[in-house]
């Protein structure tokens, strides 16, 4: 199965209020190490050291201090289209944290709007 299609398995099973997500990624051929480093750029991809893993992932759903699932996506996408396989492994998610945001002094819009946005 290709890389992208794992991670979007992944992501589609989880529940709706997942906040961060760690995975661990390993490419089958070595010798392209480089080349997939070069793509994992993007989702900023934490190499392991002498580990059986190559790569931590760290992803956040909504918000938060991690690659962003659409980055995640782009960068397993390109990994695939330039024919590097491997696999992917959960390795630990946090759900059903929200971002907190100091709402002192703002309108009464605002604060409806965010009530909106976090009911979704």
């Amino acid at each position: 199965m290709p890389l992208a299609d794992s991670f979007k398995a992944v992501t589609d099973s989880l529940p709706d209020d997942w906040t961060d997500l760690e995975m661990d990624l390993r490419i089958f051929d070595e010798e392209r190490y480089i080349d997939a480093a070069v793509y994992l750029v993007t989702c900023n991809a934490q190499p392991y050291s002498k580990h059986d893993w190559h790569w931590r992932i760290l992803v956040a759903h909504r918000f938060g201090h991690a690659a962003a699932p659409t980055a995640v996506n782009t960068a397993l996408t390109l990994l695939d289209e330039a024919g590097i396989t491997g696999e992917i492994a959960v390795r630990q998610v946090r759900s059903g944290r929200v971002e907190v945001e100091p709402m002192w002094g703002r309108p009464e819009s605002i604060r409806q709007e965010r009530r909106r946005l976090h009911a979704q």
